[in-house]
């Protein structure tokens, strides 16, 4: 990773008390405007002495729970709600959640792949660059809301990469059933070849997982209530939200882990796909 700063700029003091709600200016020069920059929305609370937490959405365009559930919480928390600090990042990829796409329709690369980045890359690689060496750098814990977009579909599940660091997957662990989605999933290590944003929170030294929430391009009340319930619960848990009301899990995250890839199934031929199963149906063998 290159020691160079992130041409991408803030206009606020993140070390400001208050809420601060703004745009972070990636340059962005086109024929259409020499000057031009992109404008990523983020928000800052900072309140009291406490952790500071990293909340993104939006890496991938077409996947909204995240972005639904945290710009609710930007216009609704204040700095009296917590001790400490939380920022919000919840269009992370600005130009494919405009687009609605999965990754950026300006250099077509996907966020969740590019980690640590570039501060002289494209647009993608740039944003990868500031979220590692200037947000993931000011926080101890991170989230990064996920869900299926509109080419998957997944079961309310939060998920984590694994880990060599023992100690780390135990802490993460907790955090995740904290949360309390249905289900907990554990990628191989070495998901992604190092380039998403668990591994990005692990060279940053911050405990971070991210979900995977619904899919299929929309969004449900469903997915949408386990995900911001599942917020509130880690902020409270990690001693941000200074609220004790925080909703209650119905059951706890079931755990699962995938040691291999070869726990992964793929369709080697093109043709119509036709489920005989629902997803979450046990099947076995034979």
């Amino acid at each position: 990773m290159t020691a160079q700063p992130s041409k991408l700029t803030v206009p606020f003091d993140f070390d400001a008390p208050g809420k601060h709600c703004d745009y972070v200016r990636l340059p962005h020069s086109v024929h259409r405007s020499a000057y031009g920059w992109l404008p990523l929305p983020i928000v800052c609370i900072n309140h009291g002495e406490g952790p500071t937490v990293l909340l993104m959405s939006g890496t991938h365009g077409d996947e909204y729970e995240g972005q639904v559930t945290l710009t609710r919480l930007a216009r609704e928390l204040q700095p009296q709600d917590i001790a400490g600090r939380v920022i919000i990042f919840p269009m992370a990829n600005y130009p494919a959640a405009k687009a609605g796409l999965r990754t950026s329709p300006i250099d077509d690369v996907n966020l969740n792949r590019v980690f640590p980045g570039d501060p002289d890359g494209s647009p993608t690689l740039m944003i990868a660059h500031f979220i590692e060496t200037v947000l993931m750098k000011l926080a101890d814990f991170g989230l990064d809301l996920h869900s299926g977009g509109s080419s998957l579909h997944y079961l309310p599940t939060t998920v984590s990469a694994t880990y060599e660091d023992e100690t780390r997957n135990r802490r993460v662990r907790e955090m995740m059933q904290v949360f309390g989605a249905p289900h907990s999933f554990f990628f191989p290590r070495g998901h992604a070849g190092g380039g998403n944003s668990n591994h990005a929170a692990e060279r940053s030294g911050l405990l971070s997982f991210t979900t995977e929430m619904g899919g299929s391009g929309t969004v449900t009340p469903h997915c949408l209530k386990i995900c911001s319930d599942g917020v509130m619960r880690v902020l409270h848990h990690i001693g941000v939200l200074k609220t004790s009301r925080v909703p209650l899990s119905d059951t706890p995250s079931r755990m699962l882990h995938a040691p291999t890839f070869d726990y992964f199934t793929y369709a080697s031929e093109l043709g119509l796909f036709e489920p005989t199963v629902e997803l979450g149906d046990e099947v076995k063998a034979g």
